[in-house]
């Protein structure tokens, strides 16, 4: 396991707006998360107020009943709920998840093939954001839903 300490975030970071953020990551401008390789993370994308990640399940994401483990399925949900929010960030705003909530509707396996999160805010006040992402398979069915809290700091 590396035992190196995680590169702090450019300094850039600090001058853009949240959607500024994730475009710079989609456009390869600025690296993307860690998470995204770990996991294998594919087709990230979206609009303010709206991302989208998918996912081609693979053995590796199986649990040991033989289906994709749902923490990676949470993974996912979390990953377009959350960045739904950091999209509508302004300059200087930060902000953190509070909690996730997750529905698992039907088993994923390698046979389900490619899956996709869609994450959409709900409400984004001052302090707190309500977001909610749906995850799907190829024939359009939701396999699982997701609902998370942020706090927004300046």
């Amino acid at each position: 396991m590396d035992q190196t300490e995680p590169s702090p975030p450019p300094p850039v970071l600090a001058t853009m707006t949240g959607m500024e953020q994730l475009q710079a990551m989609i456009d390869g401008r600025l690296p993307h998360a860690p998470i995204a390789d770990t996991l294998g993370l594919v087709e990230f994308g979206g609009e303010q107020g709206s991302i989208s990640v998918a996912l081609v399940p693979e053995r590796r994401h199986y649990n040991p009943l033989g289906t994709v483990h749902g923490g990676v399925l949470s993974t996912l949900l979390d990953t377009a709920a959350a960045c739904s929010v950091h999209s509508t960030l302004a300059v200087g705003e930060r902000y953190t998840s509070l909690d996730l909530t997750v529905k698992f509707l039907r088993a994923v396996t390698e046979d389900t093939g490619r899956v996709v999160a869609v994450g959409r805010v709900l409400h984004r006040g001052r302090r707190t954001a309500l977001a909610e992402a749906s995850l799907t398979d190829g024939a359009g069915r939701v396999v699982a839903h997701a609902t998370s809290s942020c706090l927004i700091m300046a």
